[in-house]
């Protein structure tokens, strides 16, 4: 496999042909404005990397210092680097969606009219006398959930995506985590979006631009449905060769897009990578762009640079707290083929405290055998007290801790965990409804936490996960022994005082706990640690109520964990 590697595209001494502003008509008579960098045609013709987006093809990304691609004037936030790929034979080609950037139009942000717009503009982009006929797409976030939606339509031109950490269900991914609004992060990307339009350049030129009302639709579709379909990756319409690539610490975004990707998706011929760092730095990295090299090579060139000799799955173990990139493992399927799906009881000990550092039971190996309860309360209070019709409700920071939390005793031996996890768990409320929110941390032996790397950099835990009690249906057909899946289209209200059962979809992780540590889990009624900017929407049913978590008995409440033995 590593003389085959020699056969990537080499760097050449092409001269670089810019063309700004690049008029594609669209099959309603829009035209949408793009950027074309390409080597300069002489007998040779080139495939084309695509992008679409609203975050402008005139806006300049400066990258940080460390960034392994140095600063140019042509980069542009969670897109290919030209400088890098126009040298090896690709065009790369950026398109300003409708209604962004110099694009007119109405805009529609991650629509089934964008991912229409850009089939259109795959299609003109082959037919360019300079085009081989042969595009790939390849992106970050944005670039990479595009990838989906156009992947759809099956362009005929369009031979290979690669969406790089790119959700896919609009709705569980993104929009609604467990059916609880995702607010934080979706209010700040919409403003700030908004306002890089209209407060920023782009006014000067298209002050009409990015126009839609987002937020509202969003919240006005609150169960899902047609609304977040057609705006969703569709599996068994898929069928292009892709490569999804994930980041462990995507676990509020994109992650799960990335996995369900890779095993639903139609595709044959399909691989998986999920890596550790920041949104960027991998993917800018010499080691990334090589895969992204030997794989759009294979597909848009026919050179065989052997990375479909290597195994489908390429995973980094993460072995706890380190800032830099952990080694990959190469493995055949996802979810493991030698998991051993092991379950961790909640044991009950001790009521509920607010102390930080505090947990309130155990998590073992036996269920226990007579059923016992935790109360605790569902409002969170803050120091503008319990206010959840004001916005002091959440810009006030939390006067304490809320939930409980379960441990499991010190590993006695290194314990990789590696998958899709389950919280199985028995909850009533005083209230109509109740919100779940799970947190998974690697505890070390001195009692704090070791933190992994975030998306923005930021310190995260393992991972989490999310379930609105009211959307605990399950859609039995859909669901995995690992990965329930609710259908979230009806709300199963809550009686007063009487427990249900929830199964919550934890995201998938990656964590060799070291002999001595401990996994803690957090079982909560609002975000907790390592949340931001991922926070939610805490509703009104939350305030003055009272949550109870039940264990043992008759109501067994468990996680499900996926314990990798090494390999024989």
């Amino acid at each position: 496999m590593a003389a085959k590697s020699a056969n990537a595209s080499q760097s050449r001494d092409y001269k670089l042909i810019v063309e700004k502003d690049v008029q594609i008509p669209m099959r309603d008579g829009t035209v949408l404005y793009a950027d074309v960098f390409r080597p300069e045609v002489g007998s040779e013709r080139f495939p084309a990397i695509m992008n679409i987006s609203v975050y402008q093809k005139d806006k300049l990304w400066i990258p940080p210092d460390d960034l392994e691609e140095k600063p140019n004037p042509y980069m542009a936030w969670e897109t290919v680097n030209p400088l890098w790929w126009c040298p090896r034979g690709y065009a790369c080609v950026r398109v300003d969606a409708r209604g962004a950037g110099k694009s007119p139009g109405q805009s529609e942000p991650s629509s089934y009219q964008e991912a229409v717009d850009f089939y259109d503009a795959i299609e003109w982009i082959a037919k360019r006398p300079w085009c081989s006929g042969s595009i790939g797409t390849l992106g970050i976030s944005y670039h990479a959930s595009s990838q989906w939606r156009v992947a759809n339509l099956q362009p005929p031109s369009l031979k290979a995506i690669m969406p790089w950490e790119g959700r896919a269900d609009q709705y569980r991914d993104q929009a609604y985590h467990g059916g609880i609004f995702a607010m934080g992060f979706l209010s700040n990307w919409h403003t700030t979006a908004t306002a890089h339009h209209l407060l920023g350049r782009p006014r000067s030129y298209n002050p009409d631009a990015f126009n839609n009302n987002l937020l509202w639709h969003y919240m006005r579709n609150d169960l899902d449905s047609e609304f977040w379909r057609q705006c969703s990756a569709r599996w068994d319409r898929i069928t292009v060769p892709m490569w999804s690539v994930g980041n462990w610490g995507g676990f509020a975004l994109h992650l799960r897009g990335n996995t369900e990707g890779f095993m639903n998706a139609a595709s044959k011929h399909k691989k998986l990578r999920i890596h550790t760092g920041t949104h960027f730095h991998p993917f800018h990295s010499e080691e990334g762009r090589m895969d992204q090299l030997r794989f759009m090579d294979y597909w848009l060139k026919g050179l065989d640079t052997g990375i479909l000799d290597e195994p489908p799955v390429k995973l980094e173990i993460r072995t706890g707290g380190s800032e830099k990139p952990y080694p990959f493992r190469f493995e055949n399927e996802w979810p493991l083929a030698r998991t051993q799906w092991t379950k961790m009881y909640l044991k009950i000990e001790r009521e509920p405290s607010t102390d930080e550092h505090a947990v309130e039971g155990q998590l073992v190996a036996t269920p226990p055998k007579a059923t016992a309860k935790l109360t605790y309360s569902a409002s969170g209070a803050t120091r503008a007290g319990v206010a959840s019709a004001s916005s002091l409700a959440s810009t006030h920071g939390s006067s304490g801790r809320t939930g409980v939390s379960f441990e499991t005793a010190p590993m006695t031996q290194d314990t990789e965990i590696t998958g899709p996890l389950k919280l199985n768990l028995w909850v009533s409320s005083t209230s109509e409804d109740l919100d779940i929110f799970v947190t998974l941390r690697n505890i070390g032996p001195d009692g704090k936490d070791v933190w992994e790397v975030g998306q923005h950099g930021q310190p995260v835990p393992l991972t989490k996960g999310w379930l609105r009690a009211s959307h605990r249906k399950l859609d039995p057909e859909r669901s995995l022994p690992y990965r329930p899946y609710h259908p979230h289209n009806e709300r199963w209200w809550l009686t007063p005082n009487e427990p249900v059962e929830c199964q919550v979809e934890i995201w998938s992780t990656c964590i060799v706990l070291k002999k001595g540590h401990k996994l803690r889990v957090d079982i909560q009624p609002r975000d907790g640690v390592g949340a931001a900017p991922y926070t939610h929407y805490h509703a009104d049913y939350n305030a003055g109520a009272e949550n109870t978590i039940y264990a043992g008995g008759d109501k067994a409440s468990y996680l499900l964990l996926p314990i990798i033995p090494p390999k024989k």
